[in-house]
């Protein structure tokens, strides 16, 4: 009986700082396995051997940019069977889509000598503004683990289990006392998707939304009880426009404050 074919993984990067690439690599042992059962066949971050595509499974980090990027993760669409987005620049824009909030123009000028050699889009934009994603992971990095169990969802035919609910789980799991209850910080741990463990709140920091708004986020109560807190419309705003600051809930409710 013929041995059967492993499936080809590649990987992209576009606009990003490659964290979530590294989310890959950080698996250590469990890379080993994962490179058992699949055939990395295009990951420069890994290795400079690329093998030619079409490929099985595709990751996409980064947010598209450039009328070059724009035209690129067409292709990388066209040649994956399955693409999966990973990170908060691939799912939400990124840090660089607080640049959508402004005149792109004002940045270039002060930035470059040159502006006139710059061609850039106005908007930092999610992959999926572009193409069809199967599925998306969250976060500033991505979970490992839960790239793993994506992946071996994906190799044995089932839907990933990831869950959607908010951080606040995963605090009253761990046992944590909220810190907005008890000590008046902001938090945006009820309106963002689990993924971190709960990291910021279990040392008495407030949750930064690194994994994005969750399933129905109520953003407006959010907000109200910033009011509460004492919290400026202006620091309202910026709360939301951190590292997914172009995803709708978050986008939405930072517009409506500006406004």
């Amino acid at each position: 009986m013929a041995a059967r074919k492993k499936p080809k993984l590649a990987v992209w990067k576009f606009a990003s700082c490659d964290g979530c690439q590294l989310s890959l690599l950080d698996c250590e042992d469990e890379l080993l396995e994962v490179a058992g059962v699949i055939e990395i066949a295009n990951f420069p971050e890994a290795s400079r051997a690329v093998k030619r595509g079409p490929y099985d499974i595709s990751l996409v980090e980064g947010s598209i940019t450039t009328p070059h990027d724009a035209m690129r993760i067409q292709k990388v669409r066209r040649m994956s069977k399955l693409l999966i987005t990973i990170g908060a620049c691939a799912t939400g824009g990124g840090i660089q889509a607080l640049r959508n909030f402004k005149d792109i123009k004002d940045f270039v000028s002060i930035v470059y000598a040159r502006p006139d050699y710059i061609e850039t889009l106005t908007k930092s934009t999610p992959i999926d503004d572009h193409v069809f994603v199967d599925c998306e992971l969250r976060g500033c990095p991505i979970n490992k683990y839960q790239l793993l169990e994506v992946i071996s969802a994906l190799l044995n035919d089932r839907k990933p289990n990831i869950p959607k609910y908010s951080v606040c789980m995963e605090c009253k799991q761990k046992g944590n006392v909220c810190v907005m209850v008890s000590k008046g910080i902001p938090c945006l741990g009820p309106v963002t998707q689990v993924g971190c463990d709960a990291l910021c709140p279990s040392y008495q920091r407030g949750c930064f939304g690194c994994f994005g708004p969750m399933e129905t986020p109520n953003t407006i109560s959010m907000s109200e009880r910033f009011g509460e807190l004492g919290i400026k419309a202006d620091d309202i705003i910026r709360t939301y426009r951190t590292y997914n600051s172009y995803s709708e809930s978050f986008r939405r409710e930072s517009e409506a404050y500006e406004r």
